[in-house]
């Protein structure tokens, strides 16, 4: 049985999870859209399991998604470094999208 959210009870459901700082609220609203947006596309409904989503999908800055996937962004500026590791992302897995100090994107 499935019944809709909005995006303050997607954030509320985080709160009871205890999983609150898992993503900025900008990467909730990112995440949020991205299922929404993949429910319209899919017209398939997407169960709402917090402990499911912390796993599967991370917030992360550019440096350290660089950092932990051995991306070269050495000598970069910002938005070269940016370009660089979304192109890479986009590459290896799904991407929600960005927010203003990281990228929402499925684990992997």
């Amino acid at each position: 049985m499935y019944y809709s959210v909005n995006f303050s009870q997607f954030c509320d459901a985080f709160q009871n999870h205890d999983r609150s700082a898992q993503f900025s609220y900008e990467g909730k609203r990112v995440l949020f859209d991205y299922i929404e947006q993949l429910e319209d596309d899919t017209g398939h409904r997407v169960e709402l399991d917090i402990i499911a989503l912390c796993c599967e999908w991370e917030e992360s800055d550019v440096e350290d998604i660089a950092a932990n996937y051995n991306i070269d962004i050495e000598g970069m500026d910002s938005d070269e470094a940016l370009a660089v590791v979304s192109e890479y992302l986009e590459e290896n897995t799904q991407v929600a999208g960005q927010t203003p100090t990281g990228i929402v994107f499925q684990s992997f």
